[in-house]
């Protein structure tokens, strides 16, 4: 979850003097940059809608020149410019990077009916950056926003009413909200409330729309989910057990640079289970998530037959994941990780 600051000054913007980093693009690209912005103004809301310039300039990477072109716009209270201009400062796009201005600027376009602002600078107030971190107040912000329609707000405020401190708990509210943000298609909330189906949180348990949920946050990229579908797959829970698949989701996920499923396809490429036995590979994702800091004693027994040589190669293959150790290169044996 993000979080984001305040600021009663906002103050006049001008670029000379202001400390703001070296332009991205040279002063005479400045038209060429302002005619790209048209066009991709043109792709993303077509002929009939009025041309955002300084969001198609955003779009195209020219951030001074969208800072320049909506400047003006903001001046006259236009919620987008000024939530754009806040996106620049917060993230230091072609400026220095400055919370407290993109909180100011996300003030006003809060106050000004923007729920992305609104919900940005509830982040801000959450983490304490560029603001006094005030959880409260980013409760409401969320709350506000989401009112809104906003689907990250929504999956926020969910996880505030599970925790229960800040807005009332409850898991009835909390599984609501949780399904309109997974329902919007937001990959974090679909996994979570696929979690919650399946635990009986806030409703009646629900294993198979839950596996259904877990798998379509899966299937946008999420790790974490791709590791639990894999684990419901391989447990028949939810869904019909079927190990090929489970291991097909476990190595997905561990090729995305998850530890628990770089573990978990170790020690099925150490058994032989739904994959044929390789030790020499399972040593090298073991490595990889030793290196995350993640140990299993399990998987170390074993592997504790693999021969000297093949635990080297798998080492060094770890060393130099995921890319391959340079070619000819060997090397010697070497005494596993941890041991």
């Amino acid at each position: 979850m993000k979080t984001f600051p305040f600021l009663l000054l906002v103050g006049a913007l001008a670029l000379a003097g202001t400390g703001i980093a070296q332009a991205q693009e040279p002063p005479a690209q400045t038209q060429e940059a302002i005619e790209e912005a048209q066009s991709i103004s043109q792709d993303v809301f077509g002929p009939r809608m009025p041309t955002d310039e300084a969001y198609g300039a955003f779009q195209r990477g020219y951030f001074l020149t969208a800072l320049q072109l909506a400047l003006p716009r903001a001046e006259k209270d236009d919620a987008a410019a000024q939530t754009l201009i806040g996106e620049i400062y917060s993230k230091g796009l072609g400026v220095a990077e400055n919370p407290a201005r993109a909180s100011g600027w996300y003030a006003l376009a809060s106050k000004n009916g923007d729920s992305l602002a609104t919900f940005e600078l509830g982040l801000m107030y959450q983490e304490g950056r560029g603001v006094p971190k005030n959880r409260k107040k980013a409760a409401e912000l969320f709350q506000k926003a989401a009112d809104a329609g906003h689907v990250e707000a929504k999956y926020n405020l969910a996880l505030l009413h599970v925790e229960g401190v800040y807005v009332v708990p409850s898991l009835t509210k909390a599984a609501q909200l949780m399904k309109e943000a997974a329902d919007a298609g937001l990959a974090e909330a679909q996994y979570d409330y696929g979690a919650m189906l399946l635990e009986g949180a806030g409703g009646a348990p629900d294993a198979k729309e839950g596996a259904r949920q877990i798998l379509l946050a899966a299937e946008q990229g999420l790790a974490s989910a791709q590791v639990e579908y894999a684990t419901l797959l391989y447990l028949g829970h939810g869904v019909e057990k079927n190990l090929g698949e489970a291991v097909n989701w476990y190595r997905k996920a561990a090729g995305a640079g998850n530890a628990v499923a770089q573990n978990r396809y170790a020690k099925l490429l150490a058994v032989g289970e739904g994959v044929p036995l390789n030790l020499e590979e399972a040593a090298m994702w073991r490595a990889l998530a030793r290196r995350q800091g993640l140990s299993d004693p399990a998987l170390d027994k074993l592997l504790v037959s693999i021969p000297s040589d093949e635990l080297a190669r798998a080492e060094e293959r770890a060393r130099f994941w995921p890319g391959t150790p340079p070619t000819g290169q060997t090397a010697e044996a070497a005494p596993a990780e941890g041991t």
